[in-house]
């Protein structure tokens, strides 16, 4: 398991009018970083509103029109669409939207406010984030080439409205919103992606379907409709953390719903933070639109597949590479140097040689956590790793976190998490993200375990557990630390999350940096006593728990505080012991009856008592021990500070049988000098002096001791003959032993041969394997560095394997690895596949055509037999070839022999043929036109068009220039031109707009035809 940092509370911020700017300054800093200006209009923002936060990118449009359609104007929701869109374009994308729906469609603008029933469009070329449910426009920010503007919004809203918001994923290619949905969901929102089957594109909803935090696939008309039936579910508007009656109301229920996930996952959530794991359970049940926690209960026993899923809901597996960064440069510089830089005796003074480093990783979800360590350490031995054993333990309580983790393959998300050095040392590029490279991943061994009740490793250097023990209860983080002191080696480092601390823990660890959060074990710690903590999944009933949570949270009762202080004022002092004497726990005032002796430390019961009180301890205890009862010791002497007292010592057993748990409550009664004597003497107010009394004592002593030690004789004797009954015993069986170890002779060489065959077999095993991994190297590298895109297929039509450059054409992802290939849209349709495949299986042939893709790009595609080693037909093998500029060349040939026509057109007509700028200039000028106007075309190139019109002919020809810049078509007109010599000729005017490659007019071509010649200047 692994989490995220906690929800931190937030305020809305308010900005300070003109007319109080200098007394609110600090109200307008804060407006300054949120974006809001004096000018900008201040609102409310709903409380109550959830806000459903919409990603898509290629294929988006359509998606977007879909839903807003099928949702209702007054469904109390506040919409925000997030899609990718060029940076360098104004978007008509909330124009477009405006006619699909009856709520507002608007730009989001820096600072809005976001309301209820409006929907919000993000600008072209800027990031989107919300802050106190303001929208907030930054820089367009790209993290190592990578533009994730829905992960980045998705990742804001989650934090800050939590559970009120609502992820949705659209058509879209590569994995932009995986991560943000994500997040949405660790927070207790509700997360929806877009289906297979009216996706466009199925990039973006199937990487987040893979990741396995999408709630809900549908549809978009789908989706909206169960939009509308979840939002006036409470948990939507009840974002807050649960009152504590609402807690003691749903026990009993509670309790069913821990019973079931227990018998089907083998762990019990009873102990768990109960505000954390009461809002995961009623995120189930808005899921499903129920109310009560008794109709979820009902809803679990029915349907068994929902256990699954509330138990992934409970594991928040929200993790990453090198999270919070300050904390392992901590590691880096104040651990690291402690672990690795000890220097060894016997090598000069140099590194140590083959040093075994050991951390475990509790917690570990998909493996990050411990991949980030390794690769550290890698980088802080350097060289030295060579030479240095490192092992790496990462565990969880999740099996499907486990087995992602122990592959070591990630999406591409990663590349804005990692250094691109570390992602080339580190990370192999493959189909569908990044793998960790075999070195790494040897380091890490990868287990599923229960940290509070597996058994935990030990002789660690370093336990990292970070964001685990937020969702624990102070039981279970108690049992945690525990665990980890058990753990780690002496003076060895454990390090927690930001937001985690050792609480009441201080005598187990020493902290060594605050801010890392990063503790030292206390190599002297006490060593604790698991006896009195209560078994930590112990079936506990409503009430026990109902009474434990009231008496953390209700004031002291008055009869317990009444108890309190009388025991303090006037019980006896005492200790608790252990069946081996060791002294569990001090009550009151024990200095008179205890005096420690020089030496190591004890706690020792015999070893910390005065002489004169080990004695009779030592006789009260064995009888104790012996009979079960409680033992009275009246009248034991005892000196303390030059001063002669009396003391009684009574042996309590603490549970109905002492002789099995052995803990025993010893109170020293302390007695007036006065009363012990005549008691002592027996003879009332007539008695003996104080020496009598002591001679009595004495006596008495003596008289226990002689019964003491008869009873040891006694003792001594029984076990002597129970020795000899065991000696002839262990001689017949030492016989038997001698002839069982000529059979375990004969057995071990038998076993040594075997042995010998085994390692042969192994040395075999080993090489193949080293082979199978430099050819599956050899295979990735040359799939990664042929230029081609490669799709396998097997016979069965399903997917073995593709080259980076068929992922892009094909749209495919590292999920559909054994998926059938007709359960994929790709980008181009490869007509009668499954005919063409079976035939070349079939036959044995090649077949070879040409396609286009819907951009219109041609292919030529070549599928050929796949051959095995045996040389058995076990698929095809499909290349894609792009044959486009071949085409584009033949397209050219054809275009320049058209072009050479039309030029050779152009020169030899008798028509004046003449080209001009919009801006005046004259830009092409053909033979024809020099005869009909007398200018050489050098001359008429350096002239203006105006220059050579009559002045009544330029408004015409100023307003044909202004309707052709409009698109308009200009029908052929009658005007005038002027000649070199002066004349005026009628000509009639056959003019064309000439476009660019974006469809914009930028000049214009015109057919002159002289008519007549109308007179001279």
């Amino acid at each position: 398991m692994s989490s995220t940092a906690p929800k931190q509370e937030r305020s809305a911020p308010q900005c300070a009018s003109e007319s109080a700017r200098e007394a609110e300054s600090k109200a307008s800093e804060t407006c300054a970083l949120l974006g809001v200006t004096e000018d900008s209009p201040i609102t409310v923002a709903d409380p109550g509103c959830p806000i459903v936060g919409i990603g898509a990118s290629a294929g988006g449009l359509d998606a977007f029109r879909r839903l807003l359609g099928r949702l209702p104007p007054d469904a109390g929701l506040a919409y925000v669409l997030v899609q990718h869109l060029d940076p360098d374009h104004t978007s008509l994308l909330a124009t477009l939207l405006a006619g699909a729906t009856r709520m507002p469609v608007l730009d989001v603008v820096d600072g809005l406010t976001v309301e209820r029933d409006h929907v919000y469009v993000i600008p072209p070329n800027c990031t989107l984030g919300v802050h106190h449910r303001r929208l907030l426009l930054l820089e367009r920010q790209e993290e190592r080439g990578l533009h994730l503007p829905v992960d980045y919004f998705f990742k804001a809203l989650a934090k800050d409205v939590g559970a009120q918001a609502i992820g949705v994923v659209l058509s879209g290619t590569a994995s932009d919103g995986t991560q943000g949905l994500a997040a949405i969901k660790a927070a207790g929102g509700i997360t929806f992606a877009q289906d297979e089957a009216s996706a466009e594109h199925f990039g973006m909803p199937g990487s987040a379907i893979a990741a396995g935090c999408v709630d809900f696939v549908l549809s978009p008309g789908e989706i909206a409709t169960e939009l509308v039936r979840i939002v006036h579910h409470p948990y939507l508007h009840q974002p807050g953390y649960d009152s504590a009656d609402e807690l003691f109301a749903n026990e009993s229920e509670l309790s069913k719903i821990f019973m079931i996930l227990r018998a089907r996952t083998g762990n019990d959530f009873t102990l768990y933070k109960r505000t954390t794991i009461l809002r995961r359970i009623k995120r189930r049940m808005a899921v499903h639109k129920l109310d009560r926690v008794s109709d979820y209960v009902h809803y679990l026993q029915t349907q068994p597949t929902e256990v699954s899923r509330l138990f992934d809901d409970l594991l928040i597996n929200v993790t990453g590479f090198f999270r919070e960064p300050d904390a392992f440069e901590t590691l880096r510089e104040q651990v690291f140097p402690i672990i690795f830089d000890r220097l060894s005796s016997d090598s000069g003074g140099e590194f140590s040689a083959r040093r075994r480093v050991r951390v475990w990783v509790p917690g570990c979800a998909s493996g990050e956590e411990a991949y980030s360590l390794a690769i550290l350490i890698i980088e802080y031995l350097g060289e030295r790793a060579h030479g240095t054993t490192i092992q790496i333990f990462g565990t969880d309580i999740d099996v499907h976190a486990i087995d992602k983790a122990r592959t070591g393959l990630f999406g591409d998300e990663i590349v804005t998490q990692l250094s691109p050095a570390r992602l080339r040392r580190f990370f192999v590029k493959v189909a569908g993200g990044y793998q960790i490279t075999k070195g790494i991943r040897d380091l890490c061994v990868f287990a599923v375990q229960n940290l509070v009740k597996d058994p935990p490793f030990s002789r660690l250097d370093l336990v990292s557990c970070r964001n685990l023990m937020i969702y624990l209860g102070l039981p279970l983080q108690k049992r945690a630390l525990q665990t980890f002191h058990y753990a780690l080696d002496a003076n060895r480092f454990l390090m927690l999350g930001a937001s985690e601390s050792i609480g009441a823990q201080a005598e187990l660890f020493a902290l060594v940096d605050a801010k890392g959060k990063i503790y030292l074990k206390k190599s002297n710690a006490p060593r604790l006593d698991h006896g009195f903590m209560p078994p930590v999944f112990a079936a506990a009933d409503e009430d026990s728990m109902v009474r434990r949570t009231r008496a953390t949270r209700g004031p002291a009762d008055l009869g317990e505080a009444t108890d309190r202080l009388i025991l303090k004022h006037y019980s006896p002092a005492g200790v608790v012991i252990s069946s081996d004497l060791e002294v569990l726990h001090f009550r009151g005032e024990t200095g008179p009856y205890l005096n420690p002796l020089p030496g190591a430390a004890t706690l020792n019961l015999l070893k910390l008592a005065r002489p004169e009180l080990a004695f009779e301890l030592r006789v009260g205890i064995q009888k104790t021990l012996a009979t079960g009862e409680a033992v009275r010791q009246e009248r034991v002497w005892l000196r303390h500070d030059g001063e002669e007292t009396w003391v009684g010592i009574r042996v309590l057993p603490m549970d109905p049988d002492a002789s099995t748990s052995g803990r025993m409550l010893i109170l020293f009664e302390e007695q007036p000098v006065g009363e012990v004597d005549h008691a002592a003497a027996g003879i009332g107010e007539t008695g003996d002096t104080a020496a009598d009394a002591r001679i009595s004592a004495l006596n008495r002593e003596l008289t226990s001791t002689r019964e003491y030690l008869q009873s040891i004789i006694g003792e001594q004797e029984r076990i002597n003959e129970e020795l000899k009954a065991a000696n002839e015993e262990i001689q017949s069986a030492n016989e038997e032993l001698q002839s069982t170890n000529e059979e375990l002779e004969t057995a071990k060489e038998e076993l040594q041969s075997t042995n010998e065959e085994l390692a042969t077999v192994n040395d075999e095993l080993e090489n193949r394997n080293q082979d199978l991994g430099e050819a599956n190297s050899d295979l990735t590298n040359l799939l990664a560095s042929v230029n081609l895109p490669i799709l396998i297929l097997g016979p069965d039509l399903c997917i073995r394997q593709f080259t980076p450059q068929a992922q892009r054409l094909l749209n495919l992802i590292a999920g559909d690895l054994g998926r059938p290939i007709g359960n994929i849209k790709p980008n181009l349709e490869i007509p009668d596949l499954e005919e063409r495949v079976h035939a070349v299986i079939d036959q044995v042939s090649v077949q070879e055509f040409e396609l286009q893709d819907r951009e219109g790009h041609w292919y030529s595609v070549r599928i050929r037999p796949y051959k095995s080693l045996e040389n058995r037909i076990d698929g095809v093998v499909i290349a894609f070839i792009d044959v486009d500029v071949l085409k584009d060349s033949q397209r050219l040939s054809k275009a320049l022999e058209q072009e050479q026509r039309l030029a050779a057109l152009v020169r030899d007509a008798d028509d004046a043929m003449t080209v001009h700028g919009f801006d005046g200039r004259i830009l092409a000028w053909n033979p024809a036109a020099e005869r009909s106007y007398g200018y050489l075309e050098p001359a008429a190139l350096a002239s203006r068009s105006e220059d050579l019109m009559p002045e009544d002919a330029l408004a015409v020809h100023r307003a044909m220039i202004a309707r052709m810049r409009n698109h308009e078509r200009v029908e052929p007109f009658m005007t005038k031109r002027l000649t070199a010599d002066g004349r005026h000729l009628r000509v009639l005017i056959h003019p064309t707009a000439l476009l660019d490659a974006n469809l914009q007019p930028y000049a214009l071509a015109t057919t002159e035809r002289i008519l007549t010649e109308s007179s001279k200047n």
